[in-house]
């Protein structure tokens, strides 16, 4: 009777343990919500040029509208593993906030969330975003990135990414044509504000450069 009042209390000890490291894994997995003060605005300066490359039966031709490097509060991440020509060249939306917006971000509970490649957003109450400066100094302090790896180094960094992360990204902001020999074309633009919103408001981002530093 003893022997197996012993097993089952160590039978309970383990699924504790086992339930504990899942938690644990999901978490770290996940990453957390945070905030950062003293995030500074991107920086974009102009650029000329581009490159080429091959893939999925496309000639895809990547210009550079602008250089870009931001420094940034990673406040939702969102992976697309799908095999069209976008999935393949974009596998990760990286939500990134500066400013007062990821100062705020562990106080004000903003709801992040991606879909489509969308970043999106809402508060339980509006006047939350008074510290921030309203609901436009949310648009202006946040934005979603379409991350076009350079090199398979930088794939392999970004996707390591996750909420919480503090990132330093460089690169260029670009405008993309792709054709294929049977004639079938994708393109794929680049906002160059940080202002604008709908359509075409996302960073279409070539990185070429990638710093993490995840929660202290």
């Amino acid at each position: 009777m003893r022997g197996s009042r012993v097993k089952s209390v160590l039978g309970f000890l383990l699924f504790l343990l086992l339930a504990a490291a899942l938690v644990y894994f999901l978490l770290e997995d996940k990453g957390v919500r945070r905030g950062i003060k003293g995030i500074p605005e991107p920086k974009q300066t102009e650029a000329s040029g581009g490159t080429s490359f091959e893939m999925s039966g496309y000639d895809v031709n990547v210009s550079y509208m602008a250089a870009y490097e931001i420094e940034a509060l990673v406040v939702h991440t969102h992976d697309y593993a799908g095999l069209s020509l976008g999935d393949r060249l974009s596998p990760v939306d990286l939500g990134l906030a500066w400013g007062k917006v990821a100062e705020y971000n562990d106080r004000i509970d903003f709801h992040w969330e991606q879909a489509n490649r969308w970043l999106n957003w809402h508060t339980d109450s509006y006047s939350e975003l008074q510290a921030v400066g309203g609901q436009a100094a949310v648009m202006q302090q946040a934005s979603n990135n379409h991350i076009i790896p350079a090199t398979g180094t930088v794939r392999k960094a970004v996707k390591k990414i996750k909420m919480g992360d503090r990132v330093r990204l460089k690169g260029y902001l670009v405008n993309l044509n792709a054709e294929k020999s049977n004639g079938a074309t994708f393109t794929w633009s680049s906002s160059l504000t940080r202002d604008d919103t709908g359509n075409h408001a996302c960073e279409l981002f070539y990185v070429t450069g990638v710093e993490v530093e995840g929660e202290k």
